[in-house]
């Protein structure tokens, strides 16, 4: 019991009890209209206008524009080894604005991943993970991972030499991980060699469990840096 309480404690430190902005009080809105007007009058510390502190907001729009942009791209693309290349090629050449869109969707990559490294740099110098922002710093850096495992997985998905042997290179290097990496190249890759269920699991793991996940993780992480207040200072 004595553990569980101090779990309890842990957590109930971190959001219920830590309020980092001075004349603020945390209320439960009745409705959307004093939730939104919350939001609006909540005070932000004048070193938060810093341009290095709009690198969470940079990722969180490269974010939307990834999401909106997939969903563009998931209207033409099918993914099954004898049909993903030619659909891509299909977006590129004859679909009116594909190029556009995908060259969004690729670019918006980088930019989301590079804005969250940025991020999570200026988080650290700043020692904004300390106490009582933890849990805060615990998610973030799984968003990174996650992201990075996003990228990852949507590389695969041209279905083109480059993709196949890249995915293939990045399997083999996840397999000589101790103990779990034989397991996890399995779960991936369905088969012994790169192959339909690859492509097959990377498209499920690309445009819904992970997205999903971050989008989870994204709004925990918004509601503990909305109950605790914007941390450091350059």
């Amino acid at each position: 019991m004595g553990i569980i309480q101090k779990v309890i404690d842990f957590f109930d430190e971190r959001y219920f009890k830590y309020v980092d902005t001075p004349g603020w009080k945390p209320t439960v809105p009745n409705n959307m209209k004093d939730f939104l007007e919350g939001v609006m009058k909540k005070p932000i510390p004048d070193y938060a206008t810093h341009p290095m502190y709009c690198l969470g907001g940079l990722a969180f729009a490269a974010f939307l524009l990834q999401i909106a942009t997939g969903i563009l791209l998931g209207m033409y693309y099918k993914p099954t080894p004898e049909a993903a290349y030619e659909s891509v090629k299909f977006i590129m050449t004859q679909v009116y604005m594909g190029s556009l869109i995908r060259g969004l969707h690729a670019w918006g990559a980088n930019i989301f991943i590079a804005a969250i490294v940025l991020h999570t740099f200026r988080v650290f110098l700043t020692g904004s993970y300390k106490k009582p922002r933890e849990l805060t710093w615990v998610l973030g850096v799984s968003v990174l991972g996650l992201s990075l495992f996003e990228g990852f997985t949507g590389y695969l998905l041209p279905w083109d030499q480059l993709a196949y042997w890249a995915t293939t290179v990045g399997l083999q290097i996840a397999g000589t991980v101790p103990v779990v990496g034989d397991i996890i190249v399995q779960l991936l890759q369905g088969g012994p060699t790169v192959g339909p269920n690859t492509l097959s699991r990377f498209y499920i793991i690309h445009v819904v469990l992970l997205p999903l996940t971050i989008m989870g993780i994204l709004a925990i992480k918004f509601l503990m840096i909305r109950r605790q207040g914007i941390s450091g200072g350059l």
